[in-house]
């Protein structure tokens, strides 16, 4: 069982059916990230350049033949921001680097295969709406993603140039306490454990051979 294969209570998650205020019970207060606003920018790079740092195993026979190259985590780091808001409305330039971690997958001059860690690093300048000015600050974060298929050495600096395709989502966000309605606490219900029936087919054999016994020609 899970939320997902228990639809019996007001208090699991799930598709509504009937009418939705049926169940509600209280207002609550929840902390939450409030997404004011968010851009998606999505961007082909080619002949970036990436260094190599780390390289695992360490001291590989160069030259290196790219392999793939493809970011790490989702989280994109920003840095060198600027929010300057226009004279009408609530809108600001929005300009900052993303800075996007990699890891870089190669195969050395003697076959070795071998990793290394790298960033790719971007410049946006976007306009965003950004709420009022309030005690508590909005923050500026980014979602990153990045795959690079093919690439090729460059001796001189040991690195690669590659062509790479970047998705970028930049969002003005908050930590806020939110008042929503309630169906109350969740009711957990209990986990259906996996089991993998190593034994299947086996245990459905008969103890003893059944039938009569192959006659000799």
């Amino acid at each position: 069982m899970s939320f997902f294969s228990n639809f019996q209570s007001d208090h699991c998650p799930g598709t509504i059916t009937g009418n939705p205020l049926g169940g509600l019970n209280e207002k609550v207060c929840i902390q939450a990230e409030k997404i004011f606003d968010a851009g998606i920018i999505q961007t082909r790079l080619e002949n970036y350049n990436i260094p190599l740092i780390d390289p695992t195993p360490s001291n590989p026979t160069y030259p290196l033949t790219f392999v793939s190259a493809r970011s790490t985590t989702s989280t994109g780091t920003v840095t060198g921001l600027s929010v300057e808001r226009q004279p009408e409305g609530c809108l600001a330039r929005v300009q900052a680097t993303v800075t996007v971690p990699l890891e870089v997958v190669y195969v050395d001059a003697n076959g070795v295969e071998g990793t290394a860690t790298s960033n790719l690093v971007l410049s946006e300048d976007v306009l965003m709406y950004v709420p009022p000015a309030s005690i508590m600050p909005f923050t500026v974060t980014s979602v990153a993603s990045c795959v690079s298929p093919d690439g090729t050495f460059d001796p001189a600096t040991n690195s690669f140039n590659v062509n790479a395709c970047v998705t970028v989502i930049l969002k003005i966000a908050m930590q806020v306490e939110l008042l929503v309605p309630s169906y109350g606490y969740c009711a957990i219900p209990p986990a259906q454990e996996y089991s993998q029936e190593v034994c299947s087919g086996f245990f459905e054999l008969p103890l003893y051979p059944q039938g009569r016994a192959c006659s000799k020609k």
